[in-house]
């Protein structure tokens, strides 16, 4: 089963990932990771990618689609795959579907977790942080036992600057802008499935499950 895992920041993808790749047996696959994978490697694409990521520029497409193609064609992606954080734009989408025609494939489901934005506000801004294990709490969801400490290792709680209201509005402003295109494409395509991400954690990946049961039927 060959997925694509969609979300604004906050929305759960996470959590929900690590649930998906559990029950089906297939490799959770972000952008972050295969960078890291082809720059340690050393590949031809990873040297490339890190020349770019030295200077503080953005990785080309071309360079990033190789790497995706790289990576969708180890031996742990031949029953399928979850990626997350790629593609980001339209270009990207289309490219992967190449890519995946060219193998013989295609994405089956892309998965969009939706929620309110003044739900995520609350989320990220109540994200809390622990200085010396990076445990992360939250205020409302999952406080620490005590206020301002962590359960672990007794370090202190911070909250990362970016996780102010001013700044998480203006960042979820700008993900919306840049990920409705993506939606709209892939809702033309039929593969979209937008998921209630403000139910229970349980009822959220039930949801997901039935839509993936379902499309084998």
């Amino acid at each position: 089963m060959n997925i694509v895992l969609m979300g604004l920041p906050g929305a759960g993808k996470g959590t929900q990932a690590d649930k998906i790749i559990e029950k089906y047996d297939i490799p959770h696959i972000s952008t972050g990771d295969m960078f890291r994978a082809a720059m340690k490697e050393e590949t031809e694409l990873g040297l490339k990618a890190k020349s770019f990521m030295d200077k503080g520029e953005l990785v080309p497409d071309e360079v990033t689609i190789g790497i995706v193609r790289e990576r969708l064609s180890k031996p742990d992606c031949k029953e399928g795959f979850l990626l997350d954080g790629f593609p980001r734009t339209v270009p990207q989408a289309e490219a992967l579907e190449a890519l995946l025609a060219d193998m013989g494939r295609r994405v089956e489901h892309v998965v969009n977790i939706q929620v309110d934005r003044d739900e995520l506000v609350t989320r990220l801004t109540g994200r809390r942080i622990c200085q010396l294990c990076g445990a992360t709490y939250h205020v409302v969801f999952n406080p620490p036992k005590v206020e301002g400490v962590c359960d672990r290792d007794g370090g202190s709680l911070y909250q990362r600057e970016d996780d102010n209201p001013e700044t998480v509005t203006n960042r979820l402003e700008v993900n919306i802008q840049q990920t409705q295109p993506l939606l709209d494409f892939y809702a033309s395509k039929g593969v979209l499935a937008n998921i209630n991400g403000q139910q229970d954690i349980k009822e959220v990946f039930a949801d997901i499950d039935a839509l993936f049961t379902n499309g084998k039927d």
